[in-house]
C-alpha cells in the first residue's frame, strides 16, 4: 500500500488585476474631458469681453481656493498660504493641549495655562481621573517598612549583630554618640589597620635601619608578609611560602587535633599557638576558622609535648588501639543482648507449641493438678 504524503503547500494566487478599461471607455472619457475645457474657454473669452479680470490658476489649470494654495508668480494675486496657517498661534491650540515646552510660571503669566486652570496639568481622558501626581522631592524613605537605629536609637537590641551598626569583630558595642555611618567607617579603618592593607600598608623604606628592618628568613628578601609577621611572628615573604608548603602551609584546627594530638585548650591559647581568624567558607554564619601554621604546630607537638616523632607516632598506635577496643567490646555487648532476646522468644515459641504456654495463661492452673477445682469453685 502506497503510503499517504502531505502535498505541497500552493503558492498564494495573487489577486486579479484590474481589467484595462475598453476603446469605448477610454474614448467617452476623452471626448469628456474635451467638452469641458471647451465649455471652460468659452466662459473665459465671456469674462474677457465683459471686462472682468480672470482668477489665477495653477499649472494644470486649477482655480486657487482656500485647500489650493498657489506657489510662484501667481501668489502675487494675493493667495498665498497665511502666517497664522503654519504658526503655533494660542488662539489655535486646543484647551485640552498640555504643552510641556512652557513652565507651570509661563502658562500662568499666559492666562492660567491650557484650559485656564492656573497653570495645572488636567488629564487628557476620563480614564486619567484618579491620577495622583506626587511631589517626590517631600517624600520620605521608610525603609521598606523595616525598623531602624533612627527609628528607635536607644533600643539596644537594634545595635547588635555583624551585619549593622553593632559589635565589631572584637565584640565592642558602638558608642552612644557616633551615628550609624561614622560607627562603619571606624570598622573599616581597624579592618585596614588589621590587615595592613591600603593607608596603612608597611613602606620599603631606604632610610630604614639596616639591623631594624625586617626581612624573610628564608631568601632575605624585604617584601615580608606583614599579616604573618604580626600574627605567627613570622616575617616570610609569598614566594617562600608557596616554595616551602611543608613548612609554612597553614593547618586547620580539626587537623592540629587529629594529626598532632594537641587538645582544645592548647589551640585556644594564642601565646602558646598563634593562630590566623578567617570566615567559614562553608556557611557565613558558622564560626571563624582557626588557622595554624605548620612549623609552629610540629615544634610545640614534637618538642615540647610528645618529646619527639616516634613517641607521637605510639601515643598515635595506642589511641587506635584503645579505639578499636571499645569498638569490638560495645559490638560483642550489643550481641549478647541481641541473644538474649533471640532465646526469650524462643523459649517463648516452644512453649507455645507444646500448650503450656496456653494453660498458663488461666489462673491456678499450676496448681492442683489443673486446678479445676479452683476453676469450679468446689471444697477438695
Amino acid at each position: 500500500m502506497e503510503r499517504l504524503r502531505t502535498p505541497p503547500p500552493q503558492p498564494a494566487s495573487a489577486p486579479d488585476a484590474p481589467s484595462p478599461p475598453t476603446p469605448e471607455v477610454t474614448r467617452r472619457i476623452e471626448e469628456s474631458r474635451l467638452r469641458a475645457k471647451a465649455i471652460r474657454d468659452q466662459r473665459d473669452a465671456e469674462r474677457r469681453a465683459s471686462g472682468i479680470a480672470a482668477e489665477p490658476r495653477t499649472s494644470s489649470g486649477l482655480i486657487a481656493t482656500d485647500d489650493i494654495q498657489l506657489a510662484g508668480p501667481a501668489a502675487a494675486a494675493g493667495r498665498k498660504r497665511p502666517h497664522t496657517a503654519i504658526s503655533r498661534a494660542r488662539a489655535e491650540v486646543p484647551a485640552t493641549n498640555r504643552d510641556a515646552s512652557r513652565t507651570a510660571q509661563q502658562q500662568v503669566k499666559e492666562g492660567g495655562g491650557a484650559g485656564g486652570n492656573g497653570g495645572e496639568l488636567r488629564p487628557m481622558s476620563k480614564k486619567f481621573t484618579n491620577y495622583v501626581d506626587y511631589n517626590f522631592s517631600t517624600m520620605t524613605d521608610t525603609k521598606g517598612g523595616f525598623l531602624s537605629m533612627e527609628d528607635d536609637p536607644w533600643n539596644k537590641s537594634m545595635s547588635t549583630g555583624s551585619g549593622g551598626p553593632g559589635p565589631g569583630p572584637g565584640g565592642e558595642p558602638k558608642p552612644a554618640h557616633m551615628t550609624a555611618a561614622e560607627w562603619e567607617r571606624m570598622q573599616l579603618i581597624k579592618k585596614l589597620q588589621r590587615t595592613k592593607t591600603g593607608p596603612f600598608e608597611p613602606g620599603l623604606s631606604e632610610l630604614a635601619d639596616e639591623k631594624t628592618r625586617k626581612r624573610c628568613r628564608e631568601c632575605r628578601s624585604v617584601e615580608v608578609d606583614f599579616v604573618w609577621e604580626e600574627v605567627f611572628g613570622c616575617a616570610v615573604c609569598g614566594r617562600c611560602k608557596e616554595k616551602f608548603p611543608e613548612k609554612y602551609s597553614l593547618l586547620t584546627k580539626t587537623e592540629c587535633k587529629e594529626d598532632y594530638l594537641l587538645t582544645d585548650p592548647e589551640l585556644k591559647d594564642p601565646e602558646l599557638l598563634p593562630h590566623l581568624n578567617k570566615p567559614n567558607p562553608h556557611k557565613s554564619h558558622w564560626h571563624d576558622m582557626m588557622l595554624f601554621l605548620r612549623y609552629q604546630v610540629e615544634e610545640y607537638a614534637f618538642k615540647q609535648k610528645w618529646g619527639s616523632i616516634e613517641a607521637l607516632d605510639a601515643e598515635f598506635e595506642k589511641r587506635e588501639t584503645d579505639k578499636k577496643r571499645r569498638k569490638e567490646a560495645k559490638f560483642k555487648e550489643k550481641l549478647l543482648d541481641l541473644k538474649r532476646k533471640t532465646r526469650t522468644d524462643a523459649f517463648r515459641r516452644n512453649n507455645a507449641k507444646s500448650g503450656i504456654g496456653a494453660a498458663a495463661t488461666k489462673f491456678g492452673d499450676a496448681i492442683g493438678g489443673g486446678g479445676s477445682m479452683f476453676m469450679n469453685g468446689e471444697d477438695g
